[in-house]
This record gives structure tokens, C-alpha cells and sequence, in this order.
């Protein structure tokens, strides 16, 4: 039988013993948090500092004081994430812990319209139907066709962008016009009339009972300050706490206020650091204005970090600390030293790839599971090259955040083009390029590749009529003719950027976030450069990796791991044992868009911050010397200004270099 210590009980102000130790397994900020009870807090919570340990704790000792769980209530941005806390509490406590009232702002706006109706309404209100998106957006798609502008109008917003508009409005608390002129420039011209038909969605809702998301948020806000509704939420929820402060927009900000007053008991959680969703209308302010806004407000701050070295840790504060207008944050750690954090220079970006892909495989070889190991990039467009590089090596990998290379619809749209250059009878992708013309439905595409594959060589005369009307036939015209010029040149990256430029006017015209989405064909263009021949390079991009699914998966089969392959915004929270980051360039992250914005540029320092700080024992940070551009301009590539703090104590700087004693070999040279 093992001996059986006796351990002092921490001890409450009033001189109440606790049952839980709250002295032995806190540290000295996260009891201070844990043990707040009147009046607001702010609790800055830095990366790996146990957040999700403090709020736990919090909730089980108010409780374990005698608070009655029923007043105590819990907002978080993920219904997962507010279960599992009340989950740990009552595994700390009791089943009290379960009584707390827990949830997303959404699912505690459904819940208090369930209850008390719509404000200023009657209290027998019926229940309303709360639209997803989903049918919120064919809602506005009914509304959207009652006008005549969509049949004057070549291009006109979509059902799903007109609904991101008016969300974006709301959430940010910003008039329409502003959000069109700040996110939607190509649609400026049309704000009037998009402001109606929004007025429309709005009016149909209203008259048929709808709710959708947005309307949830502004009903409970018009709660909070309803004299029949207001006093009962505010006499009922006495501790109110907020995690992730800093990812709440201006509405969110607004309805807290309302809920707890200028100086309730209201705790919010969060890190300014991490603030980086402003395009889902996140406003860092929020938890700037915090200590203004509740009064008199206690700042605690959680700095001792449990994931990451402090090698890694020291790059990362440097990073942070040259951001202006930031809470004071310096994060510490005492786990044992790992390897320390690299910047290293490659030739380009296929060297840039190749060489992460070498170090996985040397990693995993030394017992560091691929699981384990993470490659980040600031937009999705960045990791292609390392998709097909890990794919040549047999990496299995699983992406995160935008599609896969080959998934994305547009760039599916110009490999079609580029296919049928190689096989002009290829019917899959004749069909998708001919259903993206103007006046061709689906039963004239069927017409015409029938047509076309009636001939020996589809692409050979243009000027047929194709079994279809003038119109149709001039427009089919001009597609084969673009096809077979284009098959005539031979290296791939030219045939690849001749075959872009002709899809521009398609990409403008069926998608409306067609600005965005040409970053990415200018990449595949980029790509194509480093094959000699078309055929090399959709050979290339069509290669699948050893395993899609994690269905026939053996959890007990070490070789059947995955590399995480993610986009900055989705690694948000998970760490690894090993992270590389990718195109670490001026241009990159920051942005080339958004150099000219100080909000905007401080939000991706905010972002570097955030991949950095995933990193346990290894961080490699990464960029090419050589940046290949559209139109085979090859630019100069720097490392982004966001490491001009960071010292070369603390962050050796290497650059790649051929081992010429051994094949495909790439040494680091200081």
C-alpha cells in the first residue's frame, strides 16, 4: 500500500477550508485569478500559460465557496470548449459544477429569447425559427431575385456575399456602405442597391418569424438594455466570465456591457497577442478598453508558459515587444532546453520545400512522430510547392485551413484548360470549361463536346459551327482557338501563364472574391516554372498521398502519422513538438496589402507572434532569397520586419547550400 501524506488545505479569506488544493496546483497568477471574486478582472493570458486550467479552477471555487452555480455564467466561442470546462470543474468538485450556464454568445442569446421572448414584445411570444447559414443565405438569394438590378447586372453579389456583407455590418457595428468600401471595393457602385435588398432580407425575416445568427446577437443585446428583461440577467448572472476576449467583435463587447454593468463581477480572459480574426470582425480594442470600460478593474497576468522552451520563448517575446499600444507580456519557461530556433535562408522555394522535407524525415527517424511536427504558412496559397514536394516523398500530411492544391475550384478551372492542351478529348474538363462560358448551359456543353469529339483532333479547326447557335458557337470558338494556340508552346510555364490571362475575365465573372483567389493562379504559374514540360508538371499535381482518410487507420501503427500542413488562423491553439514556417518574407507576413495599414500590419506581427508560439523543442522559421513573381520577374526576398528585433543570439540566421558529396543533400551554413 503506498504511504499516504497529509497535505495543508488552502485556506479561503473568510478561514474556510477548501477541498481542492488550490496553492499546490496553481501557480502564483492563476491562484491570484482563481481566487478573484467581486469586481472585474482582466486575466492576460499569455500562450501555454493554462488558461483553460484557470477559468476551471475559477468555476469550481466559486462554487466551492458557496456561489450558486445557476448565477455563475460562462461565455465561450465554441459550445466544445464551455462543456469541457464545466466538465473538469465538476471532476475537480461536485456535480454542482454542472449547473453552471455555459455556452457560445449565440446559444445564451437562443436561450434567453426562449425565455423571456422578444424584447419589448409580449412575454407569451411563440418561439421564433432560427435560420443557419445556410438557409439564411437562400433567403437572401429569394430576396436577391426579386430585383431587376441582377438582370441588368453582368456581375452582381451572390447569395453567400451579399449575406457576408450584412453580417460583417452587424457584427463590426459599422454601416453597410463602410464594410462594402473596406472589403467589397469591386461592388461599391452597387452599395444602394444592396443596401435594399438587405432591407428586404431583413423584412422577410421579420414578417415570417426568422431569426438568423446576427439577429440572435442584436435581440440580446436589445435584452440587456430592455427594462422588463435587463434587471432579471443582471440580477440572476452575479460572475460573469468571457474567455477569448481579445477574438470578441464590437457587438459581443457591447452586449457584456450591458450584461454585467460598469462594474459587476465580470472576468475576461484573453491575449491582445493572439487578436487575429479581424476579417471575422474581431476587434482587438475590445480588450484594450477592458480596464476603461469596468471599473475599478484588477490586471492579472498569466506569463509562466508549460509548452515551449524559453529558446523559443525569447524569439517570441522579442517579436511581440516592438508592437506599440500592447499589454506588457513577458512569457517565461522552465522546461529543459531543446534545440535552438533557426531562420534559414533558401535559394528559392522549392529549395525552401525540399529542405523541410528533408528534415522531417531525418526528424522522424530520430523518434519524433510525424504527428508531431507541423508546417505553417500565412495563406493557403503558400503551401502548394510544399504539398507536391511532400507528396513526391511519400509524407502523408493532412491540411488545414483552405483546400488542397488541386481542390481549390479555380485552380481546378485553369488545370482543366491546361489538360485539355495535353488530351484535347479529355470530356471531364471540357465540361467544366465550358459551363464557365457565357450563354453555354448544360445541355449546350453536351452538344458541343460531342462536336468536338467527332473530330480527329478536337482543337484543330475553331471555326466550326459545333451543333449550336452563332452566339454559342463564337464563344466555343474562342476557347479552342486560346487552346490550340496555347498547345504549341512547349515549356510549361508559359503555356501556364498564356492560359491564366485568358481565364482572367471567366475568374471575374464567376467568382466574387476573384482578387483573392488570382493570387493563387499567379502561383500555380509560379509552380509550373519549375517543370520543363506540362506533362511533368500535371503528373505532379495530380499525385495523391499514401493515405486520404483517417478511416482505415491503425491508432497503434506508428508509420501511419500525418504532418500537419495549416494555415496560421486554423493552428490557432495546438502545438507541436516541431514547427517550420514557411515564406517568413517581407511580402508574405506581412502582406504586400497590408504594409499601408497600421491595424492591419500589427495584426499580422499578431500572426507570426501566434505561429512562433505553437513551437515546444523546435522552431524553424523559413524564407526564399529568390520570390519568383508573376510575369517571371524574380524579386529580391527579405525576412519579414517583424524579426528585425529578434537578435542573432537569439535566433541564428543559416542559409542552404548544396552538399555536393552526397545526391539531393542541402547543408546549413551559418
Amino acid at each position: 500500500m503506498k504511504k499516504l501524506v497529509l497535505k495543508p488545505a488552502t485556506i479561503a479569506p473568510s478561514g474556510k477550508a477548501y477541498r481542492i488544493p488550490y496553492e499546490q496546483v496553481l501557480n502564483e497568477q492563476q491562484l491570484r485569478a482563481v481566487m478573484h471574486t467581486n469586481g472585474p478582472a482582466l486575466v492576460l493570458a499569455g500562450a501555454g500559460t493554462g488558461k483553460t486550467r484557470t477559468l476551471t479552477y475559477r468555476v469550481a471555487r466559486l462554487v466551492e465557496d458557496g456561489v450558486d452555480p445557476t448565477s455563475i455564467l460562462l461565455l465561450t466561442f465554441t459550445r466544445k470548449a464551455a462543456g469541457e470546462m464545466l466538465r473538469r470543474a465538476s471532476a475537480l468538485l461536485d456535480g454542482r459544477c454542472e449547473r453552471v450556464s455555459g455556452g457560445t454568445f449565440h446559444a445564451f442569446a437562443w436561450t434567453t429569447l426562449r425565455r423571456f421572448g422578444v424584447p419589448g414584445g409580449q412575454e407569451s411570444a411563440p418561439p421564433v425559427q432560427i435560420l443557419d447559414q445556410s438557409d439564411a443565405e437562400d433567403v437572401m438569394s429569394l430576396v436577391r431575385s426579386r430585383s431587376d438590378i441582377t438582370r441588368k447586372r453582368k456581375r452582381f453579389p451572390n447569395k453567400s456575399t451579399l449575406h457576408d456583407m450584412y453580417s460583417k455590418a452587424v457584427n463590426m457595428s459599422k454601416p453597410l456602405v463602410d464594410v462594402i468600401a473596406d472589403q467589397y471595393t469591386q461592388f461599391i457602385d452597387d452599395a444602394e442597391e444592396i443596401g435594399r435588398i438587405i432591407r428586404g432580407y431583413n423584412s422577410y425575416k421579420h414578417d415570417n418569424g426568422l431569426f438568423d445568427y446576427d439577429d440572435l446577437l442584436l435581440y440580446l443585446l436589445a435584452a440587456t438594455r430592455d427594462e422588463r428583461i435587463g434587471p432579471v440577467l443582471r440580477a440572476q448572472f452575479r460572475y460573469v466570465m468571457v474567455d477569448e476576449y481579445q477574438d470578441t467583435n464590437n457587438l459581443q463587447h457591447q452586449i457584456i456591457k450591458g450584461l454585467v454593468g460598469q462594474s459587476g463581477n465580470i472576468m475576461v480572459v484573453g491575449d491582445d497577442a493572439q487578436s487575429i480574426y479581424s476579417f471575422r470582425g474581431s476587434n482587438v480594442r475590445n480588450i484594450h478598453m477592458v480596464p476603461q470600460t469596468f471599473t475599478p478593474c484588477e490586471i492579472i497576468r498569466l506569463e509562466q508558459n508549460y509548452r515551449s522552451t524559453q529558446q523559443i520563448l525569447d524569439v517570441c517575446n522579442a517579436i511581440i515587444d516592438g508592437a506599440p499600444g500592447m499589454f506588457d507580456k513577458h512569457l517565461q519557461s522552465t522546461l529543459p532546453p531543446g534545440d535552438a530556433p533557426m531562420l534559414v535562408s533558401a535559394i528559392n522555394e522549392r529549395q525552401q520545400s525540399q529542405f523541410v522535407v528533408q528534415q522531417i524525415l531525418e526528424l522522424r527517424e530520430t523518434g519524433v512522430p510525424l504527428s508531431e511536427m507541423a508546417v505553417l504558412v500565412r495563406s493557403g496559397f503558400l503551401s502548394f510547392d510544399m504539398e507536391i514536394e511532400l507528396q513526391k516523398a511519400n509524407v502523408p500530411f493532412r491540411k488545414f485551413g483552405g483546400l488542397r492544391f488541386a481542390e481549390a475550384a479555380h485552380v481546378k478551372d485553369v488545370i482543366a484548360r491546361l489538360r485539355l492542351t495535353e488530351n484535347p478529348r479529355d470530356v471531364i474538363s471540357w465540361h467544366r470549361v465550358l459551363v464557365q462560358l457565357e450563354g453555354i448551359g448544360q445541355k449546350t456543353a453536351e452538344t458541343v463536346i460531342e462536336a468536338l469529339l467527332a473530330e480527329s483532333d478536337p482543337l484543330a479547326d475553331p471555326e466550326r459551327s459545333f451543333g449550336v447557335g452563332p452566339k454559342a458557337a463564337s464563344v466555343v470558338a474562342g476557347l479552342v482557338a486560346m487552346l490550340a494556340r496555347a498547345r504549341t508552346v512547349t515549356q510549361a510555364q508559359q503555356r501556364c501563364s498564356m492560359i491564366a490571362d485568358a481565364y482572367h475575365g471567366v475568374l471575374q465573372s464567376v467568382y466574387d472574391d476573384a482578387p483573392k483567389r488570382w493570387k493563387d493562379i499567379e502561383t500555380i504559374v509560379a509552380i509550373a516554372s519549375r517543370y520543363g514540360t506540362v506533362s511533368e508538371f500535371l503528373a505532379d499535381i495530380a499525385l495523391e498521398p499514401p493515405t486520404d482518410t483517417l478511416d482505415d487507420i491503425d491508432p497503434d501503427d506508428a508509420e501511419n502519422e500525418f504532418v500537419t500542413l495549416s494555415t496560421i488562423h486554423s493552428a490557432k491553439g495546438l502545438e507541436w513538438n516541431t514547427v517550420f514556417l514557411l515564406w517568413v518574407n517581407e511580402g508574405r507576413i506581412p502582406s504586400a496589402r497590408s504594409a499601408d495599414n497600421e491595424e492591419s500590419l500589427e495584426e499580422e506581427r499578431r500572426l507570426l507572434y501566434v505561429a512562433a508560439t505553437r513551437a515546444k523543442r523546435r522552431l524553424c522559421l523559413l524564407y526564399p532569397s529568390i520570390m519568383l513573381e508573376w510575369q517571371n520577374s524574380d524579386v529580391l526576398g527579405k525576412p519579414s520586419r517583424f524579426l528585425d528585433p529578434v537578435t542573432s543570439e537569439l535566433l541564428p540566421h543559416f542559409y542552404l547550400q548544396e552538399d555536393t558529396t552526397a545526391t539531393d543533400d542541402q547543408h546549413l551554413i551559418g
